[in-house]
């Protein structure tokens, strides 16, 4: 009873200090400095456990994004921030989410208070675990709830958590699906990536998921290269945004200071032999290494790891199962000498700590893309290199665009001492495994289908694409086939073909006596083919067997039906396969499919009729066995006498005398009379163990009458 008092009283003790705590930082947010003058967290208006746990975790100095942006959204306003990579982003937006929840007294009952929305599940992964390194002293609950998790573990416990992490597709499912999932408690809303999750791949999830939130809510958007669209803001109901930071997007702004950018134009056969080269150059450094496609990243991870550089080997990208790419992600941050492949899944919010390099083997769809996959280096003011991969055909519109965004990019030159081609080792491993072959001609097509699907036609074109020395670069001997072109290019001449048959559009010129008919173009200029959108032709839907089997019971078919006929061209109907039963008059009419309690008593009487013929069938076999036994009966003396006559014409005058053999030698001898009189005893005792009974019919009785007498002879 005693530790259950003194219990009792710490905990009015910590609800007491509580309410006094929380009445003192209402306090401070009115009288709180903004800006330079703050430099600790400690200088903030903050709750001691937020503080103890951002010192646990060697938080002490806040960024510019953090001074600016924390203590506008302790006091309720709409956040709007924007910064250079790797500044502080995420404790920006949870330090005020778990204020939020300590001075408002959230508890564990009260439903959900904030949601925290992500692109990327690894972006989120990393959120969650830095608000568990924070937020370790407060009582309140965190879920993570992206894709490629357990759903039915997540669906009995969202409404146990007061804060989730989670990416928008997984949200939107809980919500269509769950029925325990309320989101009407929710307060504060947070958009990591802001730009990314507002664009057009997550507008229709978005839109949705926002129906579903209340109108009066806090809204914080951080995102390195923020949206300032008024459409964005006024989706997302923002009143009075504060925005931090730029409005405009400035390089100083975005770009890291220590990170140093290069770029290096070559051909698109060569891509490979310069990333082997430069990996070999750079073994002791930590790199990321982007590609457009998933295909490409798994078929370059493949193949290097035949060829062994030297160093360790990882890859990232969306198709690998979600544990797998968390283990790779904490793998690639544990080390320090090591290659990451990766798409764009790893460019966007990702704080993986000394990264040396950040090589883009291939270009960015545009300069954000470029800003997010080069800001994976030179975080938090360390140092930092970039190195941008280009083709002749993709330099110029590519240099433009990050001119016009105030990048400023430096190129340089190859060295071509210090380049090694692994083409010969690539075409022997292709050669001895036909998997990595397919996976190299999936490599090969999703890189030419990736050009062709960017809108910058300035910058990207497929036609520019030399198919054969870019397949023979991957270590393939043949071109494989890109379908897709082959049908765009039959379309377009077909197009071509149709505007000539057209006598409004061409006329006749019988000026020139070698060409009979001469075909001018007088009113419109040819297509430009570069732009002409791919017109694939739709897919059907795939038909289930089931579907099929609905289909012929609809139309009455009857598939694979075997027929035989007799002499006289009748059809031999085979019982076995037919119902014995009489089917009801209303089996196969219910409208709701097969009535079940008639198919039971068919099936019951069909099994009935079974047994009957089994039962005649053993009756059959063993009658069958009966006559076949008893015809041997009646032919088994002649077939002795046909024996003994054949033991009789046997010739054994070439065997040896026994009579000469073992009188030569006496133990022989002995042994042999031993032997006979065994021999004799043994017949003796089968003569006596015979009995007669009166169950033998008259032939089994006079053969053994037959034998026993010649015994005696």
């Amino acid at each position: 009873m005693k530790t259950k008092f003194i219990k009792h009283n710490r905990k009015v003790n910590n609800f007491y200090n509580n309410d006094q705590e929380i009445g003192e930082l209402k306090m401070k947010y009115d009288s709180a400095s903004v800006g330079s003058e703050v430099k600790r967290f400690e200088d903030m208006p903050l709750s001691q456990k937020t503080l103890n746990g951002l010192l646990d975790s060697n938080y002490i100095e806040a960024t510019d994004i953090q001074r600016n942006g924390i203590l506008p959204a302790l006091i309720g306003k709409d956040v709007m921030g924007t910064a250079v990579t790797g500044s502080g982003k995420t404790l920006a937006f949870l330090v005020p989410v778990i204020e939020h929840l300590f001075i408002n007294k959230w508890s564990r009952s009260d439903g959900v208070c904030a949601i925290v929305i992500s692109p990327t599940r690894e972006l989120a992964y990393q959120i969650f675990e830095t608000l568990k390194r924070i937020g370790r002293y407060h009582d309140f609950s965190a879920g993570l709830i992206i894709g490629g998790k357990n759903l039915k573990y997540e669906r009995n416990r969202m409404d146990q958590c007061n804060i989730l992490i989670c990416t928008p597709g997984r949200l939107l499912q809980h919500m269509d699906e769950n029925p325990l999932f309320n989101a009407s408690t929710m307060e504060l809303l947070v958009l990591d990536e802001a730009d990314r999750c507002l664009d057009m791949g997550f507008e229709e999830t978005l839109n949705a998921i926002i129906e579903n939130f209340p109108t009066e809510r806090q809204t914080l958007l951080f995102s390195a290269t923020q949206t300032h669209s008024v459409k964005d803001i006024a989706r997302l109901n923002l009143r009075d945004p504060i925005f931090i930071g730029s409005k405009k997007d400035n390089s100083k702004d975005i770009i890291p200071i220590l990170l140093q950018q290069n770029y290096v134009v070559i051909e698109l056969a060569d891509k490979i032999t310069v990333l082997w080269s430069f990996i070999n150059n750079h073994l002791k450094q930590k790199m990321i290494v982007f590609f457009t496609s998933c295909k490409q990243v798994k078929y370059v991870f493949e193949i290097f790891c035949k060829l062994r550089p030297g160093t360790s080997l990882l890859a990232l990208y969306g198709s690998l199962h979600q544990d797998r790419r968390i283990a790779i992600y904490n793998d690639f941050t544990r080390k320090s000498n090591v290659v990451l492949f990766a798409t764009d899944i790893a460019s966007r919010g990702l704080d993986f700590p000394t990264v040396n390099w950040v090589v883009q083997m291939d270009c960015p769809e545009d300069a954000v893309q470029y800003i997010h996959r080069a800001g994976r280096t030179a975080r938090n003011k360390a140092r930092g290199e970039s190195l941008l991969v280009l083709t002749p055909s993709e330099e110029s519109g590519m240099i433009r665009e990050l001119r016009t965004c105030n990048i400023q990019i430096q190129k340089i030159h190859i060295d071509p001492k210090k380049l090694f081609s692994p083409r010969l080792k690539i075409e022997a491993a292709l050669a001895q495994n036909t998997e990595l072959k397919a996976s190299a001609q999936r490599a090969f097509l999703s890189y030419i289908k990736s050009v062709f699907l960017m809108k910058n036609k300035n910058v990207f074109n497929v036609f520019n694409i030399n198919f054969e020395s870019f397949a023979i670069s991957l270590g393939l001997a043949v071109t494989p086939r890109v379908r897709f072109l082959e049908r765009l290019s039959k379309k377009k001449n077909s197009s071509v073909s149709n505007s000539l048959d057209e006598p409004n559009n061409f006329m006749q010129d019988d000026s020139d006596n070698d060409d009979f008919l001469s075909v001018k173009r007088i009113d419109h200029d040819l297509v430009n083919t570069a732009n002409v959108p791919i017109d694939l032709p739709k897919r059907t839907k795939v038909l289930t067997k089931a579907a099929v089997a609905k289909r012929a019971i609809r139309k009455k078919i009857k598939i694979n039906e075997k027929m035989n006929f007799d002499d006289e061209g009748n059809v031999i109907i085979d019982k076995r396969r037919q119902l014995q039963y009489e089917l009801p008059t209303d089996y196969g009419k219910n409208a709701g499919g097969i009535n079940i309690e008639v198919a039971k008593r068919i099936l019951s009487q069909e099994d009935k009729y079974d047994k009957e013929r089994f039962r005649e069938l053993v009756k059959y076999r063993h009658k069958k066995q009966k006559d076949k036994l008893k015809k041997l009966a009646d032919e088994d003396p002649k077939t002795d006498d046909a024996y003994s006559e054949s033991d009789d014409n046997v010739d054994l005058t070439w065997l040896p005398d026994p009579d000469k053999i073992y009188i030569s030698n006496p133990k022989r001898a002995e042994k042999r009379e031993a032997s006979q009189i065994n021999i004799d005893d043994r017949e003796e005792r089968t003569i006596k163990k015979v009995k007669f009974t009166s169950e033998l019919s008259l032939n089994d009785a006079e053969l053994i009458a037959a034998k026993i007498l010649s015994y005696k002879a």
